[in-house]
């Protein structure tokens, strides 16, 4: 319990249609795994949340439905007290989920054979959005020292010799690193030596550990470079299945661009239910917010703590940000199969193998901390009583 938000209150998630748990067996070939992989909580949402909906769906007609001022300056509002950014009404433009708009912006600024940047290991769809639609992929793999990832900044000048666009995860999913200003500006100078476009996701923003800071991007360039930013209430709030995000676009020209191709997709993001959960949980969110990061910091430390007691040989890389914590197995000596076979058949855990994001993720696991902690010690203690059945 914390500030009245009981985070260790277990929900019977199960037949709600849930992808986490109803979509188990299709996944993992068992419905018994503990399932720690798609970035979803097992947390109520924030209660003015809950109230929202409850109160809009008292209204019986569901029609289509406007943005109202509210929703824009709900999210305004947020960003300048969160994040200290400035954001000006007519820079918005609400869209249908933070992957599609990857996908829009890479049809929008490349064509047909040009060439996207992105920094494996990297969250999967952005391979697909690159791979899927006929463009090239440059890979500038983030770089691992001492235990912390870190950009390839050598590397990365080469690749935009060659490139249009950089799809920048930041905070970072899966390694959690949250990019420091001094990172981002030598990012943005090569962007704006090479005149690329960034798309810079930004959907685990809120979700900082003390002693850690998020900037925007766009903060750190002054608004001045052709920089898109998504963001969304999505993973903050728990609320993903609303499917509602904004793109934040100070450039004229970019912003001009985006809303063409959405224009082309005739795809409407204005659900009546994603309207109200966006706004309140904005307006309303921010104490429920304030005791999540407490509880996730805490869960952190204590499946870092149990690994370095109980299972030397694996290692989580300290995550910065976000709740995905990042695996490190190597020193379990088995190959990527025989690591899927391993969590899944003798453990009982289902996380995300690290090759699906790519490569880099050879001998890594994501596992997500986003639930009671009771859970997250249950994985571990499964992986421990594996561990030793395998090695005795």
């Amino acid at each position: 319990m914390s500030s009245g938000f009981d985070f260790d209150h277990q929900i019977n998630r199960t037949a709600t249609h849930s992808v986490k748990y109803d979509g188990r067996q299709a996944i993992f070939g068992s419905s018994e795994v503990i399932p720690a992989w798609v970035a979803d909580m097992d947390f109520a949402a924030p209660p003015a949340v809950t109230r929202a909906l409850i109160a809009r769906a008292k209204h019986p007609i569901y029609g289509y439905t406007l943005f109202p001022d509210s929703i824009y300056d709900a999210l305004i509002h947020w960003m300048k007290r969160r994040h200290g950014w400035n954001i000006q009404r007519d820079w918005i433009i609400l869209c249908p989920g933070v992957v599609p708009s990857i996908n829009a912006a890479v049809m929008a600024f490349t064509q047909p054979g040009e060439s996207v940047i992105i920094q494996p290991p990297v969250y999967f769809p952005f391979f697909s959005a690159v791979t899927q639609t006929g463009r090239m992929l440059i890979q500038n793999p983030l770089l691992l020292q001492n235990g912390r990832y870190t950009l390839d900044f050598d590397h990365l000048e080469q690749c935009a010799k060659q490139a249009k666009l950089l799809l920048l995860c930041s905070p970072h999913n899966p390694v959690g690193r949250v990019w420091q200003p001094n990172e981002l500006e030598r990012l943005l100078q090569i962007a704006e030596k090479r005149n690329l476009i960034i798309f810079s996701d930004e959907i685990h923003a809120d979700l900082i550990y003390p002693g850690n800071q998020h900037p925007p991007l766009a903060v750190i360039a002054k608004n001045n470079a052709k920089i898109i930013t998504a963001v969304a209430p999505s993973k903050t709030f728990n609320i993903p299945g609303l499917n509602l995000s904004a793109l934040i676009i100070p450039d004229d020209s970019v912003r001009s661009t985006m809303t063409k191709i959405f224009d082309n997709f005739h795809v409407s993001a204005s659900n009546p239910f994603s309207i109200a959960a966006f706004e309140a949980a904005y307006q309303e969110g921010e104490t429920w917010l304030e005791a999540l990061l407490i509880y996730l910091h805490d869960t952190r430390d204590c499946v870092e703590a149990f690994l370095a007691e109980h299972l030397s040989e694996i290692k989580a890389i300290k995550a910065e940000g976000t709740y995905l914590l990042w695996l490190d197995c190597r020193a379990m000596n088995m190959t990527d199969a025989q690591l899927k076979h391993f969590f899944v058949h003798e453990a009982g855990v289902g996380m995300n193998p690290g090759t699906q994001f790519g490569k880099e993720g050879s001998g890594f696991m994501r596992l997500n901390i986003g639930a009671p902690r009771k859970s997250i010690l249950s994985i571990m203690h499964r992986i421990k009583q594996a561990w030793h059945n395998k090695n005795n």
